[in-house]
């Protein structure tokens, strides 16, 4: 083993790498339990020591130290606050008071991570008994006394009271004082002459309720009567007249020092002294009234008031006029006088008047008239002077206004937007240019009763609602009066200068649409629709329509009663019906009647087709012609090839036995009326097949067989005779030879067939004899070319 001592600097880096790990490293931690106590209980009397214990328990993952913060909480409200890496931390409340009172709680923060207590209650039960302070012990009444009421050991916010206790026992609250810290020291004044005890009290709001402490100490207080009662004298007497004059004393008997005296109108100051005073003055008209006399001392004061009377010498002037609405061009008269004088001091000779207009003089004298005119406006006042024994007096009326109204104009009639429509109501008004407000206007029109208007402001216009006319001539008989002189005749304006001033507009007429030419047009005529009214002011705007479409065709704005819409080259389309529309300024609409128009087809158009329909006809009958030429030669063609067979050295023969006969009259009714075929083998297959055709046309012979009756068994076929026709071909010889190889055989039977089987196939019946009719007369043809 290695004895040697660790190397140091290794030392030294291994445990700086742990550290750098851990302070690198990211500790798991969780808070487990918070638990608060209160120590020594939960209820504790006022003054007890009281401590709160916060403890922690955190789990984690490794040693390092973790920092907690520990937060103390009363009624949610952040009362201390303390962080340390210590699991236990310690609130102490030492005293402790009511304003202690309530529910903590315990919040510790770590890291990121929260976790509170449960709350606990605590409850500190009395209060601490307040002291009461005052700074004399003495005073006058309505002095000024402070007083300091105090609970120093207390916490929170107190509201205060102070009581004053009379010597009968009761009590009296007198001042409250707003919530403050555990002192409130205030000014107190006392009003009831003697002695009494003053004490205080005081409340602490708290969340669970408020608390009242008890009583104070009382402190006894003497309050002594203040000797500042003034006495006041008005000399010669408190009814006197305008001129005397007066004095007034004011003074106290033995005050206390620095006792100031006042005296005072209408809460103004004539005057101040010390202990008394003397005030002299002349009374004049407005000196009647109330004057006091006030004594203060310090904060008290007390007074003593007096009425006085003056009485008027004369009563101030009054001055009027005459008449009371003046307009211009009228006299009018101003009067100056008195109501009131006293004759045993004033000489009613001595008495002088004059009247003034803008301060300016007019005349001597208590009258003066004048004619009104714009410059006669304005103020006008009047003084009265009179002399007394003692004294001369001036007296001023209030200000009369004088201003001349001004006589209405004459009034115009107009109508509100220049236009009127006949037949529709309208507005009228009626205007004077000048005159002077109120103007009353009345309008007086056609068939209504006289209708009042009265324009008292600036910017009001008198407008009638007028009742529709319908003649240009109506609009003559309105008549407006204005007036605002009840003194004079109305000024009258007449209805015939609206006829100069209004647009008269009359409404269209229902319009009335004439075609020109009338009856019915052809094609590629020219129709001119003529749309006409009988009354309307003109232009007019006349709008045509077709009924068969939505847009208007045309429209046309006249001076004349009249307008017209012309259709070039009128074609299968134009017809149909048409109407117009007409209108003008009245904005009034009115639609004519419908108007027919029938377009007749042009002659050349007639004579094409005429034409064309020839030319189809024969063209059908070329087209059927030609068709049934063909039809027959293929048929013929046909016939050949299905009936000619024959061989080069053998003859031709035809044979139609009774068997077959029979045969054929018994077949199905669908084959009845058909062409039966029948070739027998008389010889060898290879003779048949060694068979050639004739080269030469062969003359046919024709031979009618009898056929036996039908079965009559069968009922729906007919008894009857049915035409058999056998071709035989000769050869070259001109000698019938007996065919060894076979022969052809043709026979055509005609059967009459049961009910339902012609019923049923009555077309094809009638198809099939044309058929037969038509081989029946090439056979004969045939027959006719060979006889000759």
């Amino acid at each position: 083993m290695d004895s040697r001592p660790p190397n140091p600097l290794l030392l030294f880096l291994t445990i700086l790498l742990h550290f750098w790990q851990c302070s690198r490293g990211q500790s798991s931690y969780i808070i487990d339990t918070v638990d608060l106590t209160i120590v020594p209980g939960r209820t504790v009397e006022s003054g007890t020591p009281v401590t709160l214990h916060c403890q922690v328990i955190v789990s984690h993952d490794n040693t390092i130290h973790l920092t907690n913060t520990f937060q103390f909480m009363q009624d949610d409200i952040l009362v201390h606050t303390y962080t340390t890496t210590e699991d236990t931390v310690l609130y102490e409340l030492n005293p402790a008071r009511a304003a202690d009172s309530g529910n903590y709680e315990c919040w510790v923060t770590v890291k990121d991570k929260s976790k509170s207590s449960n709350g606990e209650k605590l409850t500190v039960t009395g209060l601490q008994t307040p002291t009461l302070l005052l700074n004399k012990n003495m005073v006058y009444e309505r002095e000024d006394l402070i007083a300091n009421c105090s609970a120093p050991e207390e916490k929170g916010a107190l509201i205060f009271r102070f009581y004053q206790k009379f010597r009968n026992g009761e009590s009296q609250q007198i001042k409250q004082t707003p919530p403050t810290q555990n002192s409130s020291k205030t000014r107190l004044v006392l009003k009831q002459v003697g002695d009494s005890h003053l004490y205080c009290d005081y409340e602490i709001a708290l969340v669970s309720g408020a608390r009242h402490s008890n009583r104070s100490n009382e402190t006894q207080i003497i309050v002594k009567g203040l000797n500042i009662s003034p006495v006041m004298n008005v000399l010669p007497s408190r009814n006197v007249y305008e001129g005397d004059v007066m004095e007034v004393v004011c003074k106290l008997v033995d005050p206390p020092s620095n006792t100031e005296v006042f005296l005072t109108k209408d809460r103004r100051i004539l005057k101040k002294a010390p202990v008394s005073l003397s005030y002299r003055f002349t009374a004049l008209e407005g000196d009647s009234g109330e004057l006091a006399c006030k004594a203060e001392w310090g904060n008290a004061q007390k007074e003593f008031t007096v009425n006085i009377t003056v009485k008027e010498l004369f009563s101030k002037p009054r001055l009027t006029v005459e008449p009371i609405d003046i307009f211009e061009g009228d006299k009018f008269r101003l009067t100056c006088s008195v109501s009131i004088y006293v004759p045993e001091k004033i000489n009613n000779e001595t008495m002088r008047f004059s009247i003034y207009q803008n301060n300016l003089k007019l005349a001597n004298g208590d009258t003066y008239s004048a004619v009104a005119h714009p410059y006669k406006n304005g103020n006008y006042t009047c003084k009265a002077q009179a002399a007394s024994l003692v004294h001369s007096f001036v007296k001023e009326s209030q200000t009369v206004v004088v201003e001349a109204k001004v006589p209405v104009s004459k009034p115009t009639l107009s109508v509100v937007g220049g236009t009127l429509v006949l037949g529709r109501s309208f507005l009228l008004l009626c205007h004077s240019d000048s005159g002077t407000l109120p103007i009353e206007y009345t309008l007086h029109g056609p068939g209504r009763m006289p209708e009042l208007r009265v324009v008292s402001k600036r910017g009001e216009q008198a407008i009638f609602n007028t009742s529709a006319i319908y003649r240009r001539s109506d609009i003559n008989t309105f008549l407006c009066h204005a007036k605002n002189n009840r003194n004079k005749l109305p000024m009258v304006g007449p209805g015939q200068q609206l006829l100069r001033s209004t647009k008269i507009i009359e409404p269209v007429s229902d319009p009335v649409l004439t075609m020109q030419p009338t009856g019915d047009i052809s094609e590629g005529q020219e129709v001119t629709l003529v749309c006409s009214v009988q009354r309307g002011t003109p232009p007019i705007t006349f709008t045509w329509y077709h009924t068969e479409t939505d847009r208007a065709l045309a429209f046309q704005t006249s001076e004349n009663l009249k307008g017209s819409y012309s259709i070039y080259n009128v074609k299968r389309g134009h017809r149909g019906g048409y109407f117009c529309v007409s209108t003008n300024q009245a904005n009034e609409t009115k639609p004519s009647q419908t108007v027919m128009i029938g377009v007749k087809m042009a002659g050349w158009k007639k004579g094409l087709i005429a034409i064309f329909c020839i030319l189809v006809i024969l063209a059908l009958i070329l087209v059927i012609f030609i068709f049934k030429r063909r039809l027959l030669r293929f048929k013929r063609k046909r016939t050949g090839e299905l009936s000619v067979k024959s061989a080069s050295t053998k003859t031709e023969r035809l044979s139609l036995t009774q068997a077959e006969v029979n045969e054929a009259a018994n077949v199905t009714p669908g084959m009845i009326g058909k062409s039966i075929w029948s070739e027998h083998a008389s010889g060898s297959e290879s003779e048949d097949q060694n068979s050639v055709t004739s080269p030469e046309n062969p003359e046919p012979q024709y031979t009618e067989v009898q056929t036996r009756q039908a079965d009559p068994n069968r009922a729906l076929m007919k008894k009857g005779t049915d035409t058999v026709y056998s071709e035989v071909r000769n050869s070259k010889q001109g000698v019938p030879e007996k065919a060894d190889g076979g022969s052809v055989e043709y026979a055509q039977l005609n059967h009459d067939t049961d009910h339902h089987s012609d019923h049923s196939d009555h077309g094809n019946h009638s198809v099939q004899d044309d058929h037969i009719d038509e081989i029946d007369n090439s056979a004969v043809t045939d027959t006719a070319n060979l006889g000759e």
